[in-house]
């Protein structure tokens, strides 16, 4: 009798709905938390029944088998790239992660539409730059913007995106977007007037982050299968590439390599353009 009533507690617990042992893993953002609550990589971790982390599945994410950012942007990257900011810097107390998170619900192709590596990688490649052109958080606005005759209005341009006297169209937000054009095509998009109002992008957090996004999507994410140099090429080419500026390219490369190493993830060929 004591031998049937020790089997039937075996089967009961055994046959306990497996969400019972699916805790919340509080995985490292570059591993899987699988449909037991066990932290690692692998099929058996990142497969069917993934809850988090770079799922293969589609578990746990946003779709293209990759994981949802939010698992990857982790507080704790984040608060490792703005942590290198001096106290005295504006990005400090104006950059956060949830802006971020706000700002990428308007971009839902980001780090997610791609296999786990390619997803990773461009994610990897966002922050590398973002880092590398604020100084890890630190600036809002380019050195000097305001101060500088350097308007940024590109006559070829003006048809479609005349300058406003008095605007000036320098670097500002995440990945500094300058130019009237690109002022006027990322307002047109994320719905600001970027002409009359170029200041909005250094004023509003997530306007800021929606700015980069947009930027990225627009003009960047379409190359990274080319490797991490042809995304350096798309966004400031014609400066650093070729010999132009050598430190500021291996900054970049260094960085990327970096937040890839933290991902767990093989940062791939043609680092450096």
């Amino acid at each position: 009798m004591k031998s049937i009533t020790l089997v039937a507690i075996i089967l009961s617990i055994s046959l306990l709905p497996f969400s019972s042992f699916a805790q919340n893993c509080g995985c490292a953002p570059n591993l899987c938390c699988s449909k037991f609550g066990f932290c690692g990589l692998g099929d058996p971790y990142c497969g069917t029944g993934c809850q988090s982390g770079p799922c293969t599945s589609g578990g746990g994410g946003t779709g293209g088998g990759g994981g949802s950012v939010s698992s990857v942007v982790t507080q704790s990257f984040f608060n490792g790239i703005i942590g290198q900011a001096a106290a005295s810097c504006p990005g400090k107390s104006f950059y956060t992660r949830d802006a971020f998170l706000n700002a990428l619900g308007g971009y839902p192709q980001f780090g997610t539409s791609g296999s786990n590596v390619d997803n990773l990688r461009e994610i990897a490649a966002f922050f590398a730059h973002v880092a590398h052109e604020t100084g890890r958080f630190c600036h809002i606005e380019e050195n000097d913007g305001a101060a500088s005759n350097q308007g940024y209005c590109d006559p070829t341009t003006t048809q479609q995106w005349p300058c406003t006297p008095g605007k000036k169209y320098y670097g500002r937000g995440p990945l500094q977007l300058s130019w009237n054009y690109n002022y006027g095509a990322a307002g047109q998009s994320i719905h600001f007037d970027g002409v009359n109002n170029p200041e909005i992008v250094a004023n509003d957090v997530v306007t800021s982050f929606k700015a980069a996004l947009w930027f990225w999507v627009t003009n960047v994410r379409s190359v990274m299968n080319q490797g991490f140099g042809a995304t350096i090429r798309a966004i400031n080419g014609a400066v650093e590439c070729n010999g132009g500026n050598p430190g500021e390219v291996s900054d970049r490369v260094q960085l990327y390599q970096q937040y890839c190493s933290a991902f767990g993830v093989d940062p791939g060929p043609n680092l450096s353009c």
